[in-house]
């Protein structure tokens, strides 16, 4: 089994260390892993060694947000070299705007009607790498917690039993803080095309990530990244359907890229997702079809 896309600790919304999800890599019976956290390479050093005392191919990796065509999409780059000051570079720029981005989506929660405060969330994040960084999912912890709010109408569907209690927590970030929704602050990314320079001049494999997370129906769209030059395509992962899976990866088969399987792993804000859940069939993860990255993970 192979998972290529899960998030540690270092991600403002992850919740295992970088050893403790090689571990539970370890226990599923994965053979082939990348730690792949946003906008920061942090995790790769524990987990290179904790993948080889457990047997594991292990891929360096990381996950960068950029912009293209003014949509946010999410590059991951793999095989990259880690410790190249490009990547301090990236998350350099995406920290220094975390506090005043952060504070601008606690005003847009208080506008809903919540009281939520600037010290409830210091409290909340106060343990993270990204302690300025405030995310949706986080005021959805915030707010979820508060006994005033057990009936609130807004919160209703992120309880359990309501339609969106699979994954309350990345629910609530999709349906009030992602791009375009009411309680959004934009954090300046860098344009895609930079990200994809940045990974290959460090050696690494630009591949696309979850392309139906944020392409938001504007399918033409991918025709015009793939012309970017990108390497590859996350075609199977828990946010694709069977149908979506066929479609990105007949998609990138047309164009001669590869594709991978991610299952974007996160821990407790998106419970319903466990490592190795992208919907992957057996005969896709298995050599050549990840010969290229294999070889990578191996150097």
């Amino acid at each position: 089994m192979i998972d290529l896309h899960m998030h540690s600790r270092y991600s403002n919304d992850g919740e295992f260390t970088p050893r403790e999800l090689v571990e539970k890599c370890t226990a599923q019976g994965i053979r082939m892993m990348s730690v792949t956290d946003h906008n920061c390479v942090r995790a790769n050093t524990e987990a290179i060694a904790s993948a080889k005392e457990n047997g594991i191919a292990y891929l360096t990796g990381i996950e960068i947000d950029c912009t293209y065509e003014t949509m946010n999409f999410h590059m991951l780059g793999y095989g990259i070299d880690y410790v190249s000051s490009d990547f301090d570079a990236i998350e350099k720029h995406v920290r220094e705007q975390g506090a005043e981005v952060s504070l601008k989506m606690l005003a847009k929660t208080q506008e809903l009607g919540f009281h939520v405060t600037e010290n409830e969330m210091w409290h909340l994040s106060k343990d993270s790498y990204w302690p300025e960084t405030w995310t949706g999912e986080m005021f959805a912890e915030a707010l979820l917690s508060k006994p005033e709010y057990t009936d609130h109408p807004l919160l209703l569907p992120y309880r359990s039993g309501g339609k969106r209690s699979d994954n309350p927590y990345v629910n609530f970030y999709w349906d009030f803080y992602a791009q375009g929704k009411p309680c959004c602050a934009e954090i300046r990314y860098p344009a895609m095309a930079e990200i994809i320079d940045i990974i290959h001049s460090n050696n690494g494999l630009a591949v696309l990530a979850h392309p139906y997370a944020n392409l938001r129906g504007n399918h033409d769209i991918l025709e015009r990244i793939i012309s970017l030059g990108i390497d590859g395509i996350e075609a199977y992962s828990s946010y694709h359907s069977p149908i979506q899976a066929d479609n990105t990866a007949l998609a990138a088969g047309q164009h001669h890229l590869f594709t991978t399987c991610g299952s974007d792993f996160h821990g407790k804000t998106k419970p319903a997702i466990r490592l190795g859940m992208h919907g992957c069939p057996p005969e896709r993860e298995e050599m050549p079809q990840h010969e290229k990255l294999y070889e990578k993970a191996l150097q």
